[in-house]
């Protein structure tokens, strides 16, 4: 008999199925950019993700390439430690190739932990990798939690963090990475995702921050510079454009990415190494 799972994501949690279910779309592509044959199945659980229909359909192509994007960049980092910040419905640690050693860990909100390890059980999912899940919120000591669950700060880390800081208020994310600094040994690794402030303001975007806004999903914060506010917490970072993305990986530039379309605003994919 199949168990009743957790209480699907709500809230902020629901743009976790919004995600995978765009990865579960990418599957049915010819030349599909990953592989992800958890995805529907995680959706499904949710319920689906048709509420979130229109900004799937602004966004999608952009989520498909910045999942392909992480993905490189995490496995070309090959360190022992990958620690994946808001991690949602992410399937990584039951998709990529992993060096062996490799101990992943998945932090996010409590109800999405649970319901997502319910999800993975039915569907009978193994990880191919070291994989350990930290229940916390971002907002509170999710570092002493994520030591508590054997996480070494002297041992090198990749971190990732897709999808997050423009939830954050400017003081929450300043302390994340603060705090995933003073986590951070000398050469750990980190790729993120951020926004400019154009890229908030874009009309194109005022229909997805009203649906986010019912969601108790507003969009908080944005950053002009990341390479500089990168250097300022001790990282060396660098910043990949979409238009470069989407040509090696040949696929066309996301609408919502276009600078002939959206002019200075910007999407930012970064990634960084620890110098300090």
């Amino acid at each position: 008999m199949k168990r009743v799972l957790q209480r699907p994501p709500v809230g902020v949690a629901r743009t976790a199925v919004l995600i995978a279910a765009a990865r579960a779309q990418e599957q049915g592509h010819l030349r599909r950019l990953f592989d992800d044959p958890l995805a529907a199945g995680l959706v499904e659980a949710a319920g689906s993700a048709s509420d979130l229909n229109g900004v799937r359909t602004l966004a999608g192509d952009h989520f498909v390439l910045r999942t392909r994007y992480f993905d490189d960049e995490l496995l070309a980092a090959a360190k022992p430690q990958v620690v994946i910040m808001a991690a949602g419905l992410d399937t990584r640690a039951f998709r990529l190739q992993w060096p062996p050693g490799t101990t992943v860990f998945e932090l996010d909100l409590p109800e999405l932990v649970g319901f997502k390890e319910d999800a993975l059980h039915d569907l009978r999912a193994q990880p191919l990798c070291e994989r350990t899940v930290v229940p916390c919120d971002l907002r509170d000591d999710w570092a002493t939690a994520l030591i508590r669950a054997g996480f070494d700060p002297k041992r090198p880390t990749a971190w990732l963090l897709e999808g997050l800081f423009m939830f954050l208020p400017p003081d929450a994310g300043e302390q994340v990475m603060y705090l995933v600094s003073a986590l951070s040994t000398r050469g750990s690794t980190l790729a993120l995702e951020h926004v400019n402030r154009e890229f908030r303001e874009l009309p194109q975007m005022r229909a997805v921050h009203e649906r986010f806004g019912t969601m108790n999903a507003r969009w908080q914060s944005d950053v002009e510079d990341p390479v500089e506010w990168l250097g300022g917490h001790g990282w060396h970072a660098t910043v990949t454009h979409q238009i470069d993305l989407a040509a090696r990986h040949g696929r066309a530039v996301p609408a919502i990415t276009d600078p002939r379309k959206v002019g200075d605003a910007r999407i930012w994919l970064a990634s960084a190494v620890r110098t300090a």
